[in-house]
């Protein structure tokens, strides 16, 4: 296994351990709280942890539940090992952390505009820059979807994902899962690809040859 991919399952499963030793404590400090929480605070009466600028990154280490935890940790091993391999472990390292932050700056932006008070926490947004640039770089291999197990290209799997996604964040409830931030996931991962690629204004760093 690439030693980044190793890297990102141990230090999530760690962090995992960790938050069911300090519970509470670690999430108000390190899970991804909206701005303008000191003003909501006031408002309900109650005190509500504020935003940091360190939890754009490691509200990408914790995770709610054992299940969150396992299916991220599971698509980092399918997809992201692939991409290791391409790219180096420099780059990937810096392609899925910069994911988990433009995730992060999209789910802010959201939370803005709701005005809720609730932090957000998981690698999501890491996995969807993960499985954008599966998509990118391999189209045409062939992936199995878990539920259901249906075979299909990668560049369908992810163009049915980002979908519903997109309709899910508009149209869902959107209780509990942070939807825009998943696609600000993949919006993140296609920028940086991009770049790579020499295809924006700035002065690209390639990193890999085309087929």
């Amino acid at each position: 296994m690439p030693p980044v991919t190793l890297a990102l399952l141990i230090s999530n499963v760690l962090v995992f351990l960790m938050q069911g030793v300090y519970g509470d404590l670690f999430v108000q400090a390190f899970a991804l709280w909206p701005f303008g929480n000191a003003a909501l605070s006031q408002q309900m009466g109650a005190p509500i942890p504020g935003f940091e600028p360190w939890q754009l990154l490691t509200y990408g280490f914790l995770h709610g539940s054992p299940t969150h935890l396992f299916f991220n940790m599971f698509a980092v091993w399918m997809f992201g090992s692939a991409l290791e391999r391409l790219w180096g472990s420099g780059p990937y390292a810096t392609f899925f952390l910069v994911g988990i932050v433009g995730a992060g700056l999209a789910q802010q932006l959201v939370s803005a505009m709701s005005g809720t008070p609730y932090p957000t926490v998981g690698a999501s947004g890491g996995v969807y820059a993960v499985l954008l640039g599966f998509g990118m770089m391999f189209p045409n291999r062939m992936v199995m979807l878990v539920i259901p197990p249906i075979p299909m290209k990668a560049k369908y799997l992810v163009l049915i994902f980002g979908a519903m996604e997109l309709y899910l964040g508009i149209f869902g409830s959107g209780r509990g899962v942070a939807h825009f931030a998943h696609l600000g996931g993949m919006v993140t991962g296609f920028v940086m690809i991009q770049y790579w690629r020499g295809k924006l204004p700035w002065r690209p760093r390639r990193i890999w040859t085309d087929d």
